[in-house]
């Protein structure tokens, strides 16, 4: 498994979903899941904000921070978690092709939108 360095996942820890799917990265990370630095977005708001991204569209998108200060978002936030997990490496190239990540990005944002509603949490 090839060494990887620290990626910061921004992640919405209060939706069960999110939680859910952190789980699955990390049991399907195996030994890589130290190479995976989970952070809340609620607890990270002024770390964000630090990184020129407001608290509220990292709720709305998977942010992730690369070693080199770089972001990330969306559904290249995505393929960059998963091909840190050898299952998921296909998946990501596949959700990277042109005919398939805008289509991709459009359902992401609405199944978003509809979630953070339905908790009262879209402003």
């Amino acid at each position: 498994m090839p060494n990887h360095d620290v990626i910061n996942v921004y992640y919405d820890a209060v939706c069960p979903s999110c939680r859910k799917d952190r789980q699955r990265y990390e049991r399907w990370a195996g030994e890589g899941v130290s190479d995976i630095r989970w952070c809340d977005v609620s607890e990270y708001q002024q770390a964000l904000r630090n990184k020129g991204i407001a608290p509220e569209a990292a709720l709305r998108s998977l942010h992730v921070e690369q070693t080199d200060g770089r972001i990330v978002e969306g559904i290249d936030a995505y393929r960059l978690l998963m091909a840190r997990v050898a299952l998921l490496r296909p998946v990501a190239w596949v959700i990277g092709l042109p005919l398939i990540k805008p289509g991709l990005r459009k359902l992401y944002d609405g199944w978003v939108k509809r979630r953070l509603k339905r908790q009262g949490r879209w402003s």
